[in-house]
C-alpha cells in the first residue's frame, strides 16, 4: 500500500480547523501539568537530538499521548502515527497532531479492521527508522510485510504489558530482527502507570459510564500484575470487596496475604457484581462464567485486547442485545439474566465514550521513558543488537530526577564510601 492509498485524519472530517483547535485545546491543557515532557521539549528542540530520524507510531492518539508526538517531532524528527485501538482515537487531537509540519496523522477513531491496518500500512510508507508501538502491532506488521525495512530501523520501543509479552515470544523465536526496548518493564512505567494509572482511570470510567457506586459491590479482578494489583487496591479504597482470581500461585498468594479473597474464576463468578480483567491474556471470561453469573453484572477490560471477554460466546448464548446506555451493552440470556459490557469488551479506560485514559501526571512519566528511549536509539542505536533490551538504568532515572525537582523534592544520595561498600564484596560485618 502507498501512502496515498489512506488518507490523514483531515480528509476524513467534515470540520478539520475546528477539530484542531478543539484538539489543540486539550493538549495545551495536559501539557500544563506534564512537567517532564516540558523539561525535555526544551533539550530536544535546542539539540535536535533526532534529526534525521522517521518515526512511525501506534498508540493511543489522545491529548497526553499528542504532547509526545509533538517532543519528539520537535527533536528534529518526522512523525507518521496511527491508532493502536480503534476507540481510543480522539479525532480533533489527531487533527491538531495533523496540523504541524512535521507530523502526519492517519488516526481515526472507530474504523473497523480493514481501515485500522489500512492507517498502519500507510504510517509504514514513511518509511520509518524508528517504531514506538503499544501492543506491538506496527512491530509485527513491519516484520511480516516490510522485510526490506528491517535494516534500515536502528531499534524501537513499546509501551505497554501486552506488548512486551508478543515481543519477548517474537524474540524467543529468533524473529525480531532488531532492538526494542521493553518501556512497560522499567520501575517508573510499572510502579505509577500500570498501578496508578490503571486502577484509576479504570474505576474512574466505569463508573462515569454507569453512574454506579462501588461501596458494597463484590468487585472480581482477574489476574494480579501490577495492573490487577493497581485495580484491586483503588476498588479496596473505595468501599468494595475484592476478590482476585490468579493462574500464577505465587500472586495468588500475594493477593491472599494482602487480605483479597482469592477464587478461581468460576467460583467468583457466581459471586461478582463487577468483573475487570488485567490479564493480556484471552478467554479471561468464558461461557462457563456467563452461565452462572448474576443478573445485572458489569464486564469491563482493562487488560489490553478485546479477547480477554469471549464477546463471541456471549454473543452465542445471548436471545438478545441492546444499548443499555451509552457506552454500555446489554446481553439478555435465556433466563432473563442480562449482563453488561462496557466498551464493547475493549481497553475500558480509553474506548469508553466518556473515557479519557490514565491521568495526565501518570502518562507524563511513562511517556518521558519513552522520549529518552527514542533518543538513545537515535543517538546509540548502533550499539543494541536486534532482540528486547531493558531501559537503561541510567535513563529511567533520568527521568525520576526530571519529575521529583518539577514537584520540588530533594532526596538523599549516596556518599562514595556508601557506593564503595555496596559495590565491593570484600566487606562484611
Amino acid at each position: 500500500m502507498s501512502e496515498a492509498a489512506y488518507p490523514p485524519v483531515t480528509q476524513h472530517l467534515s470540520d478539520p480547523e475546528t477539530a484542531r483547535e478543539e484538539g489543540r485545546r486539550k493538549m495545551d491543557w495536559a501539557l500544563q501539568h506534564m512537567p517532564i515532557l516540558e523539561a525535555l521539549r526544551e533539550e530536544f528542540t535546542a539539540e535536535r537530538p533526532l534529526e534525521g530520524e522517521t518515526i512511525a507510531m501506534a498508540m493511543h492518539v489522545e491529548a497526553k499521548t499528542a504532547n509526545l508526538v509533538e517532543l519528539l517531532a520537535d527533536g528534529g524528527a518526522e512523525v507518521a502515527i496511527t491508532g493502536c485501538n480503534p476507540l481510543s482515537t480522539h479525532d480533533d487531537v489527531s487533527a491538531a497532531l495533523d496540523a504541524h509540519d512535521s507530523i502526519t496523522s492517519y488516526a481515526v477513531r472507530g474504523v473497523d479492521d480493514a481501515g485500522y491496518y489500512d492507517a498502519m500500512h500507510a504510517v509504514i510508507a514513511h518509511d520509518p527508522t524508528i517504531t514506538v508501538d503499544d501492543g506491538m502491532d506496527m512491530v509485527k506488521l513491519v516484520h511480516e510485510e516490510y522485510p526490506e525495512l528491517l535494516d534500515s530501523i536502528v531499534g524501537g520501543a513499546e509501551e505497554t504489558t501486552t506488548g512486551v509479552h508478543r515481543l519477548r515470544a517474537m524474540d524467543a523465536d529468533g524473529e525480531l530482527k532488531y532492538p526494542v526496548f521493553a518501556v512497560n518493564d522499567t520501575p517508573m512505567k510499572q510502579l505509577f502507570d500500570n498501578v496508578h494509572g490503571t486502577g484509576e482511570s479504570s474505576l474512574a470510567t466505569i463508573a462515569m459510564t454507569t453512574n454506579l457506586s462501588w461501596a458494597g459491590k463484590n468487585v472480581v479482578v482477574g489476574g494480579y500484575g501490577k495492573c490487577g494489583k493497581g485495580v484491586a487496591k483503588k476498588a479496596a479504597g473505595q468501599n468494595a470487596n475484592v476478590i482476585v482470581c490468579e493462574v500464577d500461585p505465587r500472586r495468588a498468594l500475594e493477593a491472599h496475604m494482602e487480605g483479597y479473597e482469592v477464587l478461581p474464576m468460576i467460583e467468583a463468578a457466581e459471586k461478582g457484581d463487577v468483573f475487570i480483567t488485567t490479564t493480556g491474556n484471552r478467554d479471561v471470561i468464558t461461557r462457563e462464567h456467563f452461565e452462572v453469573m448474576k443478573d445485572g453484572v458489569l464486564l469491563a477490560n482493562a487488560g489490553h485486547f478485546d479477547v480477554e471477554v469471549n464477546l463471541d460466546d456471549l454473543v452465542d448464548l445471548a436471545v438478545d442485545r441492546f444499548e443499555a446506555r451509552d457506552g454500555v451493552e446489554g446481553f439478555e440470556l435465556p433466563d432473563g439474566r442480562v449482563l453488561n459490557v462496557l466498551a464493547e469488551g475493549r481497553l475500558v479506560n480509553l474506548a469508553a465514550p466518556i473515557s479519557l485514559g490514565h491521568p495526565v501526571e501518570v502518562m507524563d512519566q511513562s511517556f518521558g521513558v519513552q522520549a529518552v528511549c527514542v533518543r538513545e536509539l537515535a543517538t546509540n542505536g548502533a550499539t543494541y543488537g536486534p532482540g528486547v533490551h531493558d531501559v537503561p538504568d541510567d535513563l529511567d532515572r533520568e527521568v525520576a530526577e526530571i519529575k521529583l525537582a518539577a514537584e520540588g523534592v530533594a532526596h538523599d544520595t549516596l556518599s562514595d564510601t556508601q557506593r564503595e561498600y555496596m559495590d565491593s564484596w570484600e566487606h562484611g560485618t
